[in-house]
Order: C-alpha cells, then sequence, then structure tokens
C-alpha cells in the first residue's frame, strides 16, 4: 500500500495583465536557450565519452559561457539559469534509471513555460519585485535591475516561502507560484467510517457503501465548441495574426475545462474526507487504459483526481491508502472469498456460485479493496 507525504505546499496566483509583463516573456524565451545548448552539449558529451556529465560539470561551463560566448543570458539571476541545469538533470536521471522514462527532448520558446526564482524577489501587498539586470552604458557593465509586477492577492500563505516560480500558460497568462514549507492541517471530526472507492467507466466512483458518483465528462460536454474551434484554426494562415488568435481562443477553452474538472474533483475530494475517516482506493494503470478507451479516460483523470485526494486527506488527517494493481479486488466474493475466474468485463452483475450472493461487479470490488487496505495479509495473487 502507498501513502504519499506532503512537505510543501503551493499557492498559486494570476499575474495582472500589464504591457511589462513582456519583461517575462523575453526571459522564459531567452531562458529555452540554456536547457537546448546544455542538452545538445549533453548528447555530443555522451557520444563522445560514453558517460553523462552530471550538474557539477555544467555549471562551472555555465559560469564560463557568461564570461564569454553567452554574454546575453546574465541579465537572468543566476539562480534561476542554475535552476534549469538542475531540472535537465533531474530529467538525465529519470531517463537512465526508470526503463519507460524517454530522454530529455529540445523545446520551442513558445512551449518553455516556467522559471525559478530561488532568491532575489520580495513581496509587498500584492506586488512581487524580480531581480534582472541591465546594461549601464556609464559603466559598461551589468547592474540590477528590480522590476515589480501585481498579482491578484485573493488569499494568504501560510508558512516561509522556499521558493517562487513564474509560468506562461498556453492563453499567454502569466501565474505565479509561491511554494512554502506549511505542513499545517485543518483536522476534521472523526466520524468513524471506512470506505472502498472503485474507478470505473460507466460510473467515475462506486463506494463500499452501495453509493455510485458520476462524472460530468467536462471535455465531452464541450466536444461540439472544440470541433468548431479547431475547424477555424484549420482555415487560418499559419503563424497570421487571426491564426494565433484562434490558437489562443482554442487554449483558452481548454483551460477552462481543466478548471471545471479540477474544481469538481476538490469539492468531491472534500466531500469523501468530511464523510470518512478511511479512504482506499486501487492503483489504476492508466497507460493500458487510455489504449482500450482513449480520450475518455483522459476526461475522467482518475490520477489528478488521487492526487487531489491523497493531498486532501493529509490536510485533513484523514488516512489514505492505495492498493497495489495486481491485488485480486474484482473476482473474490466479498461475503465468502470464492474467486469466479469465469468473470468478464460485461458482467455487470453476478452471482456467487458457493453462497448464492448477488454482487453488483463495482461494489463488490470496492468492498475488497477496503478489506485489502485494512488487512495486508490479503493474497496478492
Amino acid at each position: 500500500m502507498k501513502k504519499r507525504k506532503f512537505t510543501r505546499r503551493t499557492y498559486k496566483y494570476q499575474i495582472r495583465e500589464h504591457p511589462k509583463n513582456k519583461r517575462l516573456g523575453n526571459m522564459l524565451d531567452d531562458l529555452c536557450d540554456v536547457p537546448n545548448h546544455f542538452l545538445n552539449l549533453e548528447r555530443r558529451y555522451y557520444r563522445i565519452y560514453g558517460k553523462y556529465a552530471g550538474r557539477y560539470r555544467l555549471q562551472p561551463h555555465l559560469t564560463k559561457l557568461l564570461e564569454r560566448t553567452r554574454q546575453h543570458w546574465a541579465w537572468i539571476p543566476r539562480d534561476t539559469l542554475d535552476a534549469v541545469i538542475i531540472r535537465l538533470d533531474i530529467a538525465w536521471g529519470r531517463f537512465f534509471d526508470f526503463p519507460n522514462v524517454g530522454r530529455p527532448k529540445f523545446k520551442r520558446k513558445d512551449r518553455y513555460r516556467s522559471a525559478k526564482f530561488q532568491s532575489g524577489y520580495l513581496f509587498e501587498a500584492g506586488r512581487v519585485r524580480l531581480s534582472f539586470k541591465s546594461w549601464d552604458d556609464t559603466t559598461k557593465s551589468l547592474k540590477f535591475n528590480k522590476r515589480w509586477f501585481s498579482f491578484h492577492d485573493h488569499r494568504d500563505w501560510n508558512g516561509n516561502v522556499r521558493y517562487i516560480q513564474i509560468l506562461r500558460d498556453a492563453v499567454g497568462t502569466y501565474w505565479l507560484y509561491v511554494v512554502t514549507d506549511d505542513t499545517s492541517k485543518e483536522v476534521l471530526p472523526a466520524t468513524g467510517e471506512s470506505v472502498g472507492a472503485d474507478f470505473g467507466m460507466e460510473t467515475y466512483l462506486t463506494l463500499s457503501n452501495s453509493e455510485k458518483i458520476q462524472s460530468p465528462q467536462f471535455l465531452k460536454q464541450s466536444l461540439k465548441t472544440l470541433r468548431q474551434l479547431n475547424k477555424s484554426l484549420s482555415r487560418k494562415v499559419k503563424g497570421s495574426g487571426n491564426w494565433w488568435r484562434a490558437v489562443r481562443q482554442l487554449a483558452r477553452l481548454y483551460r477552462h475545462i481543466a478548471n471545471q474538472r479540477r474544481d469538481w474533483h476538490f469539492k468531491l475530494a472534500t466531500d469523501l474526507c468530511r464523510r470518512f475517516d478511511v479512504i482506499a482506493t486501487e492503483t489504476l494503470n492508466l497507460a493500458g487504459m487510455k489504449r482500450l478507451w482513449g480520450r475518455k479516460v483522459s476526461d475522467l483523470a482518475f490520477g489528478e483526481f488521487v492526487e487531489i485526494l491523497a493531498f486532501k486527506c493529509f490536510k485533513h488527517n484523514r488516512e489514505f491508502s492505495e492498493v497495489d494493481q495486481w491485488t485480486p479486488t474484482t473476482k473474490p466474493c466479498s461475503d465468502c472469498g470464492h474467486h469466479n475466474e469465469n468473470l468478464t468485463l460485461s458482467d455487470r452483475q453476478w452471482t456467487c456460485p458457493e453462497c448464492g450472493s448477488d454482487h453488483d461487479r463495482d461494489i463488490n470490488a470496492a468492498i475488497n479493496i477496503l478489506r485489502a487496505a485494512c488487512d495486508p495479509a490479503v493474497e496478492q495473487t
């Protein structure tokens, strides 16, 4: 059984629209050249020496580049440049350590969307100050040029700020992420209830208390509008002003769908935490499910909901556990334990040949998930 630990909390704020936000866009565009340069360097190094050059070799090389051939990078804070190398180092480490993870790829300027600031920032009443550098003609050198950016300060954060991130989404909106070390909890009163939850394609969530929850399927609701916008985009001349407007209109709709789905997930997770002390789910093979059901699996977004539910359980001091995907939960009878080997995916109702109990397939699986989470001795075969 897997349990997640949360040591940091992220707060998201929208940066107000202003012409000086172009400074942020220029920073992200220039920052995109950094990982592409070092990715090309890594590939050449691996081709010659047959091994990977880690971050502790790349960072001194970055210092030399800033003094010689890449002096135009120096206006970006050094810790932001180092964060790009660290991110690339983590990506290469995942490529070598995990067999199903691909190697890092080159990115276009419009696809590189985030910058990390470990230091050089200051908050003041709905504004954040970032420290850049600019060329001073009098001294013929780079000097700090501090810029203020206003954001929608709709809520306060708790804890000490560890770092911040600036992100630009596909619509062109800039967001401020404040990462803190806050691990406080909002403990809810105990209910003494436990529940197992089984995910499904027909019914989004089936609980062990026989309750079934349907998903609104927000992507399916917006398919007609998505088709119209995609058709409109295909008629535009690529790269023209109208083409870019159509691209952002399409991205804005996708963002709206994602926000709808995420809001519904948060409300559902909060409701489950208020009603139950122990919540158990089953680990899903999402890649295999996508091969079978395609777009619907992405619309249901089981993985996103599990992440939100795990965070909510941590926040409200509830116990959350995931049963391994190979734990038998569908075929065993929840009353006597008999394995129905003849059960197929199309059988939604079945009767146990041993004890004669009538079972709903999803409710029976949810009961077995809860039982496996409470009893680690359940067989894994």
